[in-house]
């Protein structure tokens, strides 16, 4: 195997990356590995250095709520393959992460073969769906329309989802309130949404996965 990847392990629970750097070094001898703890450790990971060729992610750390640091990383870095390693591994989880853009998902209570085997299968380009799972047919609409935000706009999407005012996302960003201003009309027009009510409304059910929510309301 290619003994210059580079992998990013991004996982809150030090045991559980010590236990997945162990896989890799077993695996892809020679593999370069940066370990993260936050959404915030992996984009300082990927700004570090050229892109990694791959990203081991869970859905659940800080920084994280629900799919919206899939989303983030998918939008910021469109060229770095994503595996979701979770143990949320419910059939709706799955399919929802692929949907969003990752290029694989994985379980944690997977046996270590099947990890290497679906590293495998994306480092050579290829998507991985656990063996048991049958894929959802086309694209959800309401992901379409995800994958058109732009990363500044996932950002203020999730921030508006957490209460903030706009003038409190313009100070977290660094940018004007004006500028928050147009990113939420974006936001709605893009989202197909009325106000700022239905947005935040609209973040809460993407975060949860809960697409069919989003559907009865259109």
């Amino acid at each position: 195997m290619d003994n210059q990847r580079h992998f990013i392990i991004a996982d809150d629970h030090p045991l559980f990356r010590d236990a997945l750097r162990q896989t890799v070094e077993a695996g892809f001898a020679g593999a370069r590995i940066v370990e993260a703890s936050s959404l915030q450790e992996v984009a300082d990971a990927i700004e570090a250095s050229v892109e990694p060729d791959i990203v081991l992610f869970d859905l659940k750390m800080p920084g994280v709520r629900g799919f919206s640091g899939l989303m983030l990383l998918r939008a910021q870095y469109p060229a770095a393959p994503i595996c979701v390693i979770s143990a949320s591994d419910d059939p709706a989880t799955i399919r929802n992460a692929l949907q969003l853009g990752a290029s694989g998902f994985v379980s944690k209570s997977a046996p270590t073969d099947e990890i290497c085997e679906a590293i495998t299968s994306i480092l050579a380009g290829g998507r991985w769906v656990p063996p048991d799972l049958a894929e959802s047919a086309g694209e959800d609409v309401i992901v379409s329309r995800l994958k058109s935000l732009t990363p500044q706009q996932v950002r203020v999407l999730m921030m508006l989802s957490e209460g903030l005012l706009n003038k409190q996302i313009a100070f977290k960003l660094g940018v004007s309130e004006a500028t928050i201003k147009a990113h939420v009309s974006a936001i709605l027009q893009k989202l197909q949404v009325q106000n700022r009510t239905k947005a935040v409304l609209v973040a809460a059910q993407i975060e949860a996965g809960d697409w069919r929510g989003l559907h009865q309301q259109q």
